[in-house]
């Protein structure tokens, strides 16, 4: 049984930086797409970023792009997210995600992921 579990969460001011952690329960060589889905209660699951064939290739939503960076470790089974100059608009409930197939063009259809966590709250105050 596959787990994905996230960590690094919490309360940080616009403008700060914080970086989550998503460990696997086993090699993420396994994993041919890796990813991030940022969740806001009332709202669907939005694709933050994705990343495919270990690293080759990243996807960001256009909100994000050059202030957040997705990134792997495979001898430690983790996934990052790096995500500086924070928003308000950033907070919500951060989902790793991973399936063993590529990344498809619709890298941010949630339903595609065969495997995710329970995820991990970021909250950014203005």
């Amino acid at each position: 049984l596959v787990r994905l579990v996230e960590s690094g969460g919490g309360s940080v001011q616009a403008g700060g930086s914080v970086k989550l952690f998503c460990a696997a329960s086993e090699d993420m060589a396994e994993f041919n797409c890796l990813g991030w889905f940022r969740q806001v209660s009332g709202k669907e699951r939005e694709g933050v970023a994705a990343l495919s064939g270990g690293g080759s290739r990243t996807y960001y939503t256009d909100s994000v792009k050059d202030r957040f960076t997705i990134s792997q470790d495979s001898a430690n089974h983790t996934l990052y997210l790096q995500m500086n100059s924070l928003k308000a608009e950033d907070t919500g409930m951060y989902i790793c995600v991973a399936d063993r197939r590529g990344c498809p063009t619709m890298w941010r259809n949630f339903a595609y992921y065969n495997y995710y966590g329970q995820g991990t709250q970021v909250t950014v105050s203005s």
